[in-house]
């Protein structure tokens, strides 16, 4: 078994380590906390001393830390890990930082010959104790095969979402949308009690709904994204009815920023000659304001 080491024993990176240990590895970890630290007295690994203690000489290091700054001090601080370890060793970002930070590290590391990937996890703490997280890998994909066996000790499931800085900004984007959802919720669940709906009954039919289930799961798939954008429901009836919601929230004194937002974007529909098409079609909207065709077209255009 390869030398590794792991910095950032919290909700997320101690059930992974342990993991690792359970499978067999060998490892040397280590967290600033001594609470996460004394977590792993007893088991079949050294507690190290300080990043570089946890490094020396290890083939792998794992970092699972809070905040970009966490990860550079850890790697390049006053006990820095990136100096300890063996040319050629693989540092495995695992955080979930700021994408530039990660790419700032990454040409640091190179310097000094060692090669990284980035490969933040998704799901839940429970998941993680049980095994079962989702890995998003950013890197090589020699790297990758490397590592595989040891991504498995811990994830179910892991997707090569392409070269070093895609991981963490798949992570980016999935945690935009779980955010921005949790918002969206709330306001839905406000103004239904605003409205005097019992919630219990509010909450059953929106999980029976396409509006609980997702459109990501139900609409998207089958329509634009499969290229489809013939009117199922049309962005024009979109606007319609999210007016008349917003009219209701105004009625009852519900705040409803998501919704006055989106109905800008609603209203758009039209002078981009886009409101008979499926409410999906927002996605092209969106990425005509974003100009994405230009961007590959400029792209296409350099190679």
């Amino acid at each position: 078994m390869a030398e590794i080491a792991f910095i950032g024993l919290g909700t997320m990176g101690g059930p992974m380590a342990r993991h690792l240990i359970e499978k067999g590895h060998a490892l040397r970890v280590y967290d600033i906390a001594e609470k996460a630290r004394e977590a792993f007295r007893g088991l079949d690994c050294r507690i190290a001393t300080s990043p570089r203690d946890a490094a020396r000489g290890a083939h792998y290091l794992f970092t699972m830390l809070p905040e970009a700054s966490h990860v550079r001090e850890a790697l390049f601080g006053a006990h820095d890990a990136a100096a300890a370890l063996e040319s050629g060793a693989l540092v495995i970002e695992m955080s979930t930082v700021d994408a530039a930070a990660t790419l700032a590290l990454a040409d640091e590391l190179r310097t000094l010959g060692l090669r990284i990937m980035d490969a933040p996890v998704g799901r839940t703490p429970e998941h993680a104790r049980e095994g079962k997280l989702l890995v998003m890998a950013g890197g090589d994909s020699a790297d990758l095969a490397e590592v595989r066996p040891l991504f498995e000790c811990f994830a179910d499931e892991i997707v090569h979402v392409g070269p070093l800085g895609h991981g963490i900004r798949m992570k980016l984007v999935n945690n935009y949308m779980a955010m921005v959802g949790l918002v969206l919720t709330a306001e839905a669940l406000m103004l239904a009690r605003k409205c005097g709906l019992d919630r219990p009954t509010a909450v059953k039919v929106i999980q029976g709904t396409v509006a609980g289930r997702g459109q990501i799961n139900t609409n998207f798939p089958k329509k634009v994204l499969a290229g489809d954008i013939t009117p199922d429901f049309p962005l024009h009836m979109g606007l319609k009815d999210l007016s008349l919601a917003l009219a209701l929230g105004a009625a009852v004194g519900a705040p409803l920023s998501l919704g006055s937002a989106s109905r800008e974007l609603f209203s758009l529909a039209k002078a981009w000659g886009r409101s008979e098409q499926d409410c999906t079609a927002m996605l092209l909207l969106l990425e005509d304001l974003a100009r994405c065709g230009e961007e590959q077209r400029n792209a296409t255009r350099d190679r």
